[in-house]
This record gives C-alpha cells, sequence and structure tokens, in this order.
C-alpha cells in the first residue's frame, strides 16, 4: 500500500553542538537528511515526501536535493517553532487521504521492512509506531530518589515512523491545536483523541543523529550495510 511521509527537517543541532542544521552534517560523505530522504526515495510504496524547513535553509535543501537526485520531495514547506507545528504545515498540503508517515529526518536508518508493517498497521487499525523493547532496567524517581522499579517487560522506547490514516491524525492535531497543547508526537494527539496507538516492533540501529556518539555509530552502521552488500554481491556472482 502507498503512503506519503511527513518530515519535519527545520531543526538546529544545538545538541549535536555543530553550529548549524545537523542533517546538514555528513555520514560517509553525504548529508544525513539525503541518507534519510534516500530510503524514502527507493521505496516504490511512498508517493511523496513533504519537507518541512526553515526559510533560510531552503535554497540550501532544494539543491541538495538536485545534487542527489531526490525526486520524491513534492514540497518545502516553512516548519516552526515545534516539531508540531512543523508537521501541521506538512499536512496543509496534503490532499489526498490516505496513509501518511512522520519520519523524523536524522532518523537515516530506518528499514522497509519496518515501513511496511507500520503501513500496513495504519491502514488496518488507524495508527501504528516504531518502537523497540527497553533493555535496560527502568527505574521511577522523583527528585533524583527512586520511588520504584518499572517493569520494562511492559516498556517501549518510541521511534519514527508513525503512521496515520490521514483523516486520523488530521482531527488529532487540529484538537490539540484549538486546545494548545503540544504534545512530544504524533502517537501523543493521536491518544488523546481516544484512539488505540498499535506498536510495530523496529530496530535497535533505526536511532536518531543527536550527539557526536551517534555520528560515530552512523558510520559504523553504513560500513556494515556496504559489506553487507558486498557480500551479498558476490554470493550472487
Amino acid at each position: 500500500m502507498n503512503y506519503t511521509v511527513m518530515m519535519p527537517a527545520a531543526g538546529s543541532g544545538q545538541r549535536m553542538g555543530a553550529g548549524y542544521n545537523k542533517l546538514f552534517l555528513k555520514l560517509d560523505d553525504k548529508p544525513i537528511l539525503i541518507h534519510t530522504l534516500d530510503v524514502f526515495e527507493g521505496d516504490p510504496a511512498c508517493e511523496g515526501i513533504i519537507l518541512a524547513v526553515k526559510s533560510d535553509e531552503r535554497e540550501y535543501i532544494q539543491a541538495l536535493l538536485e545534487e542527489f537526485a531526490i525526486r520524491k520531495v513534492t514540497a518545502l514547506v516553512d516548519g516552526g517553532g515545534e516539531r508540531q507545528d512543523s508537521v501541521a504545515a506538512c499536512m496543509k498540503v496534503y490532499d489526498k487521504d490516505g496513509i501518511v508517515l512522520v519520519h523524523d529526518a536524522a532518523r537515516p536508518f530506518i528499514r522497509l521492512s519496518v515501513i511496511a508493517e507500520l503501513v500496513k498497521v495504519a491502514n488496518e487499525h488507524g495508527a501504528a509506531i516504531a518502537g523497540v523493547r527497553a533493555k535496560d532496567t527502568m527505574k521511577y524517581a522523583k527528585e533524583g530518589v527512586v520511588e520504584q522499579t518499572v517493569d520494562r517487560g511492559k516498556l517501549w522506547v518510541i521511534q519514527t515512523p508513525q503512521a496515520f490514516r490521514y483523516a486520523l491524525l488530521k482531527r488529532s492535531s487540529e484538537e490539540a491545536q484549538a486546545q494548545g497543547f503540544l504534545g512530544t508526537d504524533e502517537s501523543m494527539l493521536v491518544e488523546r483523541f481516544g484512539q488505540p496507538v498499535h506498536i510495530v516492533e523496529s530496530t535497535y540501529d533505526n536511532v536518531k543523529m543527536t550527539t557526536q556518539e551517534d555520528l560515530l555509530f552512523g558510520e559504523i552502521l553504513l560500513r556494515r550495510r556496504q559489506e553487507d552488500f558486498n557480500d551479498s554481491h558476490r554470493t550472487r556472482f
């Protein structure tokens, strides 16, 4: 089933310490943003990508799209001060009624198999989000003092993409805006709307490039992918 991606890309890179948009930092001589876009560019089920950007970065991003032959970006919209505002701006230029994905532009290692499952589950149930099971012991603490140990068997670390029937996401977003509610992700808005949100198990390498350590991990993932590709190529021929 086909889908459209809405991708906030108007970050600052403050935690990365880059001094500019972290999406322009390079992994293996290619910007993080392009690595992420490449995933969807290569997925036949992706109908289009809507990017929310800073107005003063629009020209540079457009040049990157041309340089790296990214053809599926259908619109560049002005991003807002918050992620929720950027996604709302993307929705304003979406003119269909299908399945939409919201994805962090700084997550270049999402797998197509996870995307396909998210689209399938969202189509069936309305909302689906990517996540991985918590691996560490989790504590609930107040003011630095542990109050209880939480059952990690029921805890998930949530990632993106998050997939929705468009009408559901639109209603949830509009209601949140009308009430002045700011959520940390789109599924939070849908949860407030009373809609069950299903979790699709993702992979631990679907990391968000946030710190310098993440960049180092990203370089390792890229090398591993290239090695896997070379191995499969040799096996085939």
